[in-house]
């Protein structure tokens, strides 16, 4: 466990295989620098362990699964090298998700916006409730879902994805998420999500570890120059993060 004063990052391995990455932010599990490189951390590690099969990405509480990139922290960004840092923070737990030998399962028990989407198309497999509509807002504060496009697009496809991008301000239902592709699995409430993934999670570790690092190789391919792909987007973010435009956004969405 790391504890800081924006939260904290947790990881766990169950006598089963499973290894459980749980984050933490009192502001509906934002997702400031700090968290971002621990949670690319601790899916690189729990990819590297031998003793863990499969990972269960999940947060805390039983609302927000993620509401995204820290605001507060944006607005703290003063030049375009602070801000393609920021936000490459989401580029590189996008690609250790990626990277990672081991199956991703993803636990979604509330809203997903903006990074909080980027962190369920990353996953492999992706379990929620009825309750976890989903959001990109970025436009409606001068910025674009451009780190976490591509993983976005991947699972839901261009149509869906410019649905998503273009109604910045309107939040899509679990079910459509569901019938876009972004959720594989949708439970009316939280207890039967959870049981649904200790099920799902326990199945997958009991099955033949090298099968499932051939899955995964076959579930990326196609996406070998996304490490240079995402640093790049980072950088298209991070100098518009520094407009008046977005500067502005931020402050009246803050002081609301």
């Amino acid at each position: 466990m790391s504890n800081t004063d924006n939260g904290n990052v947790s990881l766990t391995l169950g006598d089963d295989g499973v290894a459980t990455i749980s984050f933490y932010h009192p502001a509906q599990n934002s997702l400031p620098a700090g968290l971002l490189k621990e949670l690319s951390e601790m899916i690189t590690f729990a990819g590297i362990d031998s003793k863990s099969r499969v990972i269960l990405l999940k947060s805390h509480g039983d609302r927000t699964f993620c509401a995204g990139a820290s605001f507060d922290e944006l607005l703290q960004i003063k030049d375009k090298q602070a801000g393609a840092e920021f936000f490459s923070g989401f580029a590189n737990v996008i690609n250790a998700c990626r990277k990672s030998p081991k199956i991703i399962i993803a636990r979604i028990q509330g809203k997903a916006v903006g990074g909080g989407v980027g962190l369920a198309a990353a996953a492999d497999y992706c379990l929620a409730t009825e309750a976890a509509a989903i959001k990109l807002s970025e436009l409606a504060i001068g910025i674009g879902p451009f780190v976490i496009s591509p993983a976005v697009i991947r699972k839901i496809g261009l149509p869906a994805f410019s649905q998503l991008t273009i109604r910045a301000v309107d939040f899509q239902s679990a079910q459509w998420a569901q019938e876009k592709g972004l959720y594989n699995e949708v439970y009316a409430d939280i207890p039967a999500l959870d049981e649904a993934v200790l099920s799902l999670t326990q199945k997958l570790a009991s099955y033949h570890p090298e099968a499932l690092v051939g899955l995964k190789q076959i579930l990326w391919e196609g996406t070998a120059n996304w490490d240079q792909l995402l640093l790049d987007r980072a950088a298209i973010s991070g100098e518009l993060v520094l407009s008046e435009f977005t500067q502005q956004a931020l402050n009246s969405f803050l002081k609301k």
